[in-house]
């Protein structure tokens, strides 16, 4: 497991302007990330990036006022390698080694949750940016999430599938053993049999089964669905959007918010295709357009949901221990319960669960290009 300190001091990226000739004192957030394994390159390495950006602002402006005191942040990113038992012991370093205040991540939900649980037993506030497993923050007092949950989500898509494309009978294929991808299906199937829709087949398989999909599409194809719902990994979804289509599957393929949609979007086979998100990259909005551009002139492209919800994260803590005027981590939690933040991913409260109360976006793949459709409200 490996354990890097990202402590800047410099210039204010967004605003551009000089630090503090003195040095503040420091408070400690940890960020638990996949920096190794499969998703290190698409999703660790990007939040540490957007992480680094929000501290990066309030270091470079000479701190992060709380109280009539300037404190600097010492951000201390954790590599999970995309393990729950990695995860755990990460968590662990950062709260009894280092003597963090407060977390951000884990960011899937196969890890959030057992982090969540040593988050909680320590009374340390944690935000993950993108786990949307309701068990993430179920009976949870110190345990947030940036992003929705799996319930909305899957209602939205639902209702979506239903309304908007007029689908009666949709398909699912999901990793059953993945929090993620089964919550979100149960939540999809849930949605889409109360609307009046029929789940004409619903089939799984397993993380070490990833390359041929063959049998439990072939068993789909004979139930002749008109939407076809994948809430996997993109890596996953690149294989199964093929090969459905290569077997003749014509139905409107579905996907959630772990679709990379500028991996997706430039294939023939994802055409007319749609998947939920956090955000619309609305350059008419000025904070949107600023944070948009500066991330691409300092990382060489857009951010995506990921790493303006991570952005996000970091935010709500900065934010919640200036409402407080503490950096005790029990004040942080009672700010991020009292807060109406308004960031990238839009106005952000939290209600009583830990969970944000906000809208889910619908984006369009078409002409090799990607595009917010719209917004679901909750």
């Amino acid at each position: 497991m490996n354990s890097i300190r990202l402590c800047w001091v410099g210039v204010l990226i967004l605003l551009g302007l000089a630090g503090c000739a003195n040095t503040p004192p420091e408070i400690k957030i940890g960020l638990i990330v996949p920096l190794s394994g499969e998703n290190g390159e698409s999703t660790g390495q990007p939040a540490v990036n957007a992480a680094q950006m929000a501290v990066n602002e309030v270091n470079g402006a000479g701190g992060l006022l709380v109280g009539k005191t300037h404190y600097l942040i010492d951000l201390v990113v954790v590599d999970d390698e995309g393990v729950p038992e990695t995860a755990v012991s990460a968590a662990q370093q950062l709260i009894n080694q280092e003597g963090v205040v407060a977390i951000v991540g884990p960011m899937f939900s196969s890890n959030a949750i057992p982090v969540g649980e040593v988050a909680e037993t320590a009374h340390i506030p944690m935000i993950s940016p993108t786990s949307t497993n309701p068990q993430t923050t179920l009976n949870k007092q110190y345990v947030f999430r940036a992003s929705f949950v799996d319930d909305f989500q899957g209602l939205a898509m639902a209702r979506f599938a239903y309304e908007d494309l007029g689908s009666r009978r949709s398909a699912m294929l999901y990793d059953v053993a993945s929090a993620y991808n089964q919550g979100l299906a149960a939540a999809y199937q849930t949605a889409f049999e109360a609307l009046g829709g029929q789940i004409v087949a619903a089939e799984t398989y397993t993380t070490d089964q990833a390359e041929d999909f063959s049998e439990q599409l072939a068993r789909i194809k004979v139930r002749n669905p008109d939407s076809l719902f994948l809430p996997n990994y993109t890596d996953d979804v690149l294989l199964q959007g093929q090969q459905a289509r290569d077997m003749g599957i014509d139905a409107v393929i579905l996907g959630g918010d772990s679709w990379e949609g500028e991996r997706l979007s430039g294939l023939p086979t994802f055409e007319q295709s749609f998947f939920s998100g956090h955000y619309c990259r609305d350059k008419s909005n000025p904070v949107i357009r600023l944070f948009s551009d500066q991330f691409e002139k300092l990382y060489g492209r857009e951010p995506n949901g990921l790493m303006a919800l991570t952005y996000d994260s970091v935010g709500l803590l900065f934010a919640a221990m200036q409402d407080q005027a503490s950096t005790v981590p029990e004040a942080i939690r009672d700010g991020l319960y009292h807060i109406d933040y308004q960031g990238i991913t839009g106005t952000i409260t939290f209600d009583e669960t830990g969970d944000p109360v906000k809208s889910v976006a619908v984006w369009y793949i078409a002409n090799g290009e990607r595009s917010c459709y719209q917004m679901i409200e909750p």
